[in-house]
């Protein structure tokens, strides 16, 4: 951003007196201070290309990348010698930028401004006389802005500023980003299964350290077939599988030797971060519940435990199907929605672990950490829990004869125990298979998907002790009230 000194005063609507802006309260105690601004000068737009430029070095090279080689000599026409104002408001009276009046205060939010993400924008102005003149939000008047970009209308009954959801420690310590690689420890299927049957010097198996890997885009699109090398913390012990660990050397030790991180340069054979608290939470489960950051449709998955999650996956640490269920309904997924961002071209979904998950009341009895918990009865026992389970369970199985028909594929043993079946196209249906994925099927949304859907909707209702037709604000209203009542009173 560019912008000259900070200006001393501002003119009110309809010709109004100038006035100070000692009178306007400041965004986080003068956040954005004259000091933030860089002055309108030549010399100084040349001096924010380079510095864009040298910060993009360090984070190719710290990530290992090779940087464009003469990066100083390509301009960064993104960067303005130019007020940072990009549009003035008029006001109702119709008076625009050159003219008499001035502008009300008000809030816009560009969609997409490059080919590359979706980013969200705000320009917020400021002026007096906001009883005549209410504040605009994406051109609607509201009484209110709430720190998520969401408002209150002025016909609105009560405000609902979901930004008031607090963390619940009956979900603490159960959802957790996949594994963050920093490094070329992935393999894809060919490199992995010829591993599978090499020996090694102290007899035991390559598969110790070698997993399938999912990330968001195998969730979304099917898995494409990559595996991860995944040693633990002493570094003659991993030297003892001579393939991986030869694959690891060559690739990832020259690249780590320069990351600015310590640890990925002292522990260079291992994951940049290998999530320890995830693997003890998986400790003894057979799967886990698994969700994409990032996608177009919140679609919640089943992964057994013999599959690594790479960090664009979120990881519920939970295998029982009422958990399964109750994330999968509508409840769950207009809150994450609702608390999560937004990202990419797409514009689509991101779920954040802390906004979406930690915060979102389950029904009473079903918390994740409800063993850990003073024990809260169902309203109509065991039954509610069951009809949950038995909804979510058809939800997946259809689903998954949907995505791998059992007339479409053949299922051949991995090529030693302990992994998922692999799931071979037969020659006639494999053209088919590759356009059915989660994604497509969402956007389709058959009517058998949207049943199972309803079924599992009624279950998690009735365990709320809700109706089942509530409207999508009424959902939300009555998840913040609880929210908030367990964040204030306990569980």
């Amino acid at each position: 951003m560019a912008c000259g000194p900070r200006p001393q005063a501002v003119r009110g609507d309809a010709g109004q007196d100038w006035f100070n802006l000692a009178e306007i309260p400041w965004f986080n105690s003068g956040l954005f201070d004259a000091a933030d601004c860089l002055p309108l000068e030549p010399a100084d737009l040349e001096l924010a290309w380079r510095a864009v430029w040298i910060g993009e070095i360090q984070w190719m090279l710290g990530h290992g990348y090779s940087p464009n080689d003469r990066p100083i000599l390509k301009p960064l026409i993104h960067i303005e010698c130019r007020d940072a104002l990009l549009t003035e408001l008029p006001s109702p009276s119709g008076r625009g930028a050159g003219g008499e009046g001035a502008h009300l205060p008000c809030l816009v939010r560009p969609g997409r401004i490059n080919e590359g993400a979706a980013v969200r924008v705000s320009l917020v102005c400021f002026g007096k006389n906001a009883r005549q003149n209410p504040v605009m939000l994406d051109g609607q008047p509201v009484t209110d802005i709430y720190a998520d970009l969401t408002g209150r209308p002025l016909d609105a009954a009560g405000g609902m500023d979901l930004t008031q959801a607090r963390p619940l420690p009956e979900n603490a310590g159960c959802s957790f980003f996949g594994l963050c690689l920093a490094g070329a420890f992935a393999v894809d299927s060919d490199t992995a299964r010829h591993w599978l049957r090499q020996p090694n010097p102290h007899g035991r198996p390559n598969s110790e350290v070698l997993r399938p890997i999912w990330n968001g885009v195998d969730v979304t699109q099917g898995w494409k077939g990559r595996w991860v090398i995944d040693f633990g913390a002493d570094l003659s012990e991993a030297a003892l599988y001579e393939a991986p660990f030869a694959w690891v050397l060559e690739k990832v030790k020259p690249v780590r030797m320069s990351n600015r991180e310590k640890s990925r340069v002292e522990y260079w054979w291992r994951h940049g971060r290998p999530r320890p608290e995830l693997r003890r939470r998986l400790a003894g489960l057979a799967r886990y519940i698994a969700t994409s950051e990032t996608a177009k449709h919140r679609v919640f998955i089943w992964l057994p435990v013999s599959v690594a999650p790479e960090h664009k996956l979120v990881v519920i640490a939970r295998d029982d199907d009422e958990t399964f269920g109750i994330l999968s309904s509508r409840f769950h997924v207009l809150w994450a929605t609702a608390l999560g961002g937004r990202l990419g071209v797409g514009n689509d979904p991101v779920y954040n672990s802390t906004r979406c998950f930690e915060t979102f009341p389950f029904p009473p009895g079903l918390q994740p950490n409800r063993n850990a918990l003073t024990p809260t009865p169902l309203p109509e026992g065991e039954g509610l829990k069951a009809a949950i389970a038995v909804a979510a369970r058809r939800l997946n199985e259809l689903r998954e004869n949907w995505l791998n028909p059992p007339e479409w594929v053949d299922r051949v043993p991995e090529v030693v125990p302990g992994y998922p079946d692999r799931l071979i196209p037969k020659p006639e249906h494999a053209a088919e298979l590759k356009k059915r994925t989660l994604t497509n099927l969402y956007n389709q949304r058959p009517a058998w998907l949207v049943n199972a859907h309803r079924t599992l909707d009624e279950a998690v209702a009735a365990a709320y002790g809700w109706p089942a037709d509530l409207s999508d604000e009424d959902v939300l209203r009555r998840l913040l009230a609880l929210n908030l009542e367990r964040a204030g009173g306990g569980g």
